[in-house]
């Protein structure tokens, strides 16, 4: 069932009402049982996402995986995912995604690659309902460096643009790889 904005003005109304007579009273519990039922409508219909820009690059922080990509399914969205542990290079997280993202291997030689894949190949297979990216576990390595990790966000971010002159949500979260300190003792 839809709400509607006269049910949402309604309860509106009724949390406003201060009449004082009984059966003011009855008419704002029956209005309160209303606007409980309208409150569960409301939350049901509110997105995980709901205070998200519908295109960002940004990391994952609170939110989880699993509750992404349930998400991106009841939205209808495209959920793409690359666990990118293990790799070291700008080479090996390319090859990563495109992997994961099932791109063909032409997509996943490099930085312009990934871009043009992420953006005019996808849109020349058709309208597109919406992306949800997660880009878990980007390695933190000496040749895959701030910069690197940079330059890849920024191909992401340049998606992101894209599909937002295109009115295509397109949301990005990523997670780095944890570096472990590791005690050396010398011997």
């Amino acid at each position: 069932q839809n709400v509607t904005l006269t049910q949402i003005m309604d309860l509106l109304a009724y949390s406003n009402d201060s009449g004082g007579s009984s059966s003011g009273v009855t008419g704002r519990r029956d209005g309160w049982r209303f606007g409980a039922g309208l409150t569960g409508q409301l939350e049901e219909k509110m997105s995980l996402l709901m205070r998200v820009a519908p295109n960002l690059v940004q990391a994952i922080r609170a939110f989880r995986v699993g509750d992404l990509q349930q998400e991106a399914g009841r939205l209808g969205h495209h959920f793409l995912y690359a666990h990118c542990a293990n790799t070291l290079t700008k080479q090996q997280v390319c090859a990563r995604i495109g992997e994961n993202f099932y791109f063909p291997k032409p997509c996943s030689k490099n930085f312009d690659a990934l871009r043009t894949c992420l953006t005019e190949t996808i849109h020349q297979a058709g309208p597109q309902p919406g992306f949800i990216v997660v880009l878990e576990q980007l390695p933190s390595a000496q040749k895959f460096d701030k910069e690197a990790r940079e330059n890849l966000l920024d191909v992401f971010r340049d998606a992101a643009e894209f599909w937002a002159e295109k009115k295509v949500p397109f949301r990005v979260f990523y997670s780095f790889a944890t570096v472990l300190q590791t005690d050396v003792q010398p011997g």
